[in-house]
């Protein structure tokens, strides 16, 4: 009886440290997968980073030779081609940049470079489109931007060889991260990536009409006039607009430092149960947007009322001079898009949108940033050609229901005078652009009539 027990207890012991030896020999398999499975994707991703880089250094190296070429470019036909190559390959050099796995600090300058490569050659494009001959300030800025393409190609040049040599990898990057990235970059080569950067550290960027300016990305707010204000003078400015004997209660949602423009964010609660949400700058302590959350279940007052009240509306939070372009109506609501003027035209970049509910004409909304960020006193006197030839540059067929001028916005940020003509082709409704100090056709829009409004596109 006792070995018949005993037996039993070997076997007992024999089947656990069998299902055990099972288990490790499972989790050695198991283990080995995955050991190929991140030799196989740090394998993928060593590729893909290769592959990047050296389509950067291509593009690079394209860069750099259209640039040589725009330096001794005689004829704005040709000039224009060449610029727009640059611009083509300067753009997808940034793309390529973009995919390599380097912190976006650790290359500012030079991606900041190719920005302005691909946009300053868009920008001197359009002048040999329009057959303007490039200035001497244009050849300058030009042949620095050569000088800059040639210190970077040759500097990718020893980073290609590095690359090639195994002095490093693109994974020792990934996985030590930012902070071992200066480390790393030291232990490969003085003209390595540090020198990518050093070479660019005293390019400031040029002066120029482009998306990339200095003086454009960095401009202060023109709009946004005042002192800087706390957080508890902000809350009494958003009770202010809600009415302080319409308030339950008001939760300060701190200080939204990032954002465009600085502003203290507050979520009120009025009598009614709605949640009223406000923004207000830190500077100078101006609505930068407000808007309330309540349905709207009737329309009642017409289109006509609701532009009457929101234009009141402005001029009580001192948003003089406003004129109503375009509107959207949408479950009972209108948002109407204003316009500032300054002795009668139109300045479309300083845009204020206001919400009106179409029931009993309350205020639910606005949003300035656009009128904080550009308003400002324009010099509007660089009017050079007359209406009556700007109309020249119109399409014969273009029935003209008005005219007037106005201050566009560009897609570089920058602003154009120029005369507003709105009119038809075929029972279609059009806006043209016409610069008013070179004639030039600047845009085009379609405009769309639609039972809820008026858009254009």
């Amino acid at each position: 009886m006792n070995k018949l027990q005993d037996w039993k207890e070997r076997l007992k012991k024999g089947h656990m440290l069998s299902v055990i030896c099972v288990l490790l020999i499972i989790v050695a398999i198991l283990g080995v997968i995955l050991y190929q499975k991140q030799r196989e994707y740090r394998q993928a991703s060593e590729n893909s980073y290769n592959m990047a880089f050296y389509e950067l250094v291509d593009y690079v190296q394209n860069v750099e030779t259209y640039l040589a070429k725009s330096l001794i470019s005689s004829t704005s036909e040709h000039g224009a081609e060449t610029l727009t190559n640059l611009w083509r390959e300067a753009n997808l050099a940034q793309s390529y940049l973009a995919r390599l796995p380097i912190e976006s600090q650790e290359l500012e300058n030079t991606e900041k470079f190719l920005n302005q490569v691909s946009d300053y050659s868009y920008s001197l494009s359009r002048k040999n489109i329009y057959n303007e001959d490039l200035t001497e300030e244009d050849l300058k800025n030009l042949k620095d931007l050569h000088s800059y393409s040639v210190e970077l190609e040759n500097t990718l040049s020893q980073l290609s060889d590095d690359l090639n040599t195994g002095r490093f990898s693109w994974g020792e990057l990934t996985k030590k991260g930012t902070i071992a990235f200066a480390q790393q970059v030291d232990n490969i080569s003085k003209e390595s990536f540090s020198n990518l950067e050093e070479n660019f550290h005293q390019y400031s960027g040029l002066i120029y009409d482009g998306a990339f300016s200095e003086h454009l990305t960095g401009q202060e707010k023109k709009g946004l006039t005042g002192d800087d204000i706390e957080e508890e003078q902000a809350k009494q400015i958003a009770e202010n607009l809600v009415g302080k004997n319409n308030i339950k209660e008001t939760t300060n949602l701190g200080f939204s430092e990032n954002a465009t423009i600085p502003v203290y964010d507050f979520s009120v609660t009025n009598q009614r149960d709605e949640t009223v949400n406000i923004s207000i700058s830190k500077k100078g302590g101006h609505i930068v947007s407000m808007n309330t959350n309540r349905e709207v279940n009737a329309e009642v007052i017409s289109q006509e009322e609701a532009d009457k009240k929101a234009k009141q509306y402005l001029e009580e939070k001192g948003f003089q001079n406003m004129k109503e372009t375009y509107y959207l109506k949408q479950e009972g609501i209108v948002t109407i898009n204003y316009a500032s003027t300054q002795n009668d035209v139109i300045m479309y970049p300083d845009l204020i949108k206001v919400k009106v509910a179409l029931d009993d004409g309350e205020i639910l909304g606005i949003e300035t940033t656009g009128y904080l960020n550009n308003h400002t006193e324009r010099d509007i006197s660089k009017v050079k050609i007359t209406k009556e030839q700007a109309k020249k540059t119109l399409n014969k067929n273009l029935e003209i229901q008005s005219e007037g001028l106005a201050v566009i916005p560009t897609e570089w940020h920058t602003e154009i005078l120029c005369y507003e003509f709105k009119g038809k082709v075929d029972d279609r409704e059009f806006l043209v652009y016409i610069n008013a100090e070179n004639g030039r056709e600047e845009d085009i829009l379609i405009i769309t009539n639609t039972p809820n409004g008026t858009l254009t596109m």
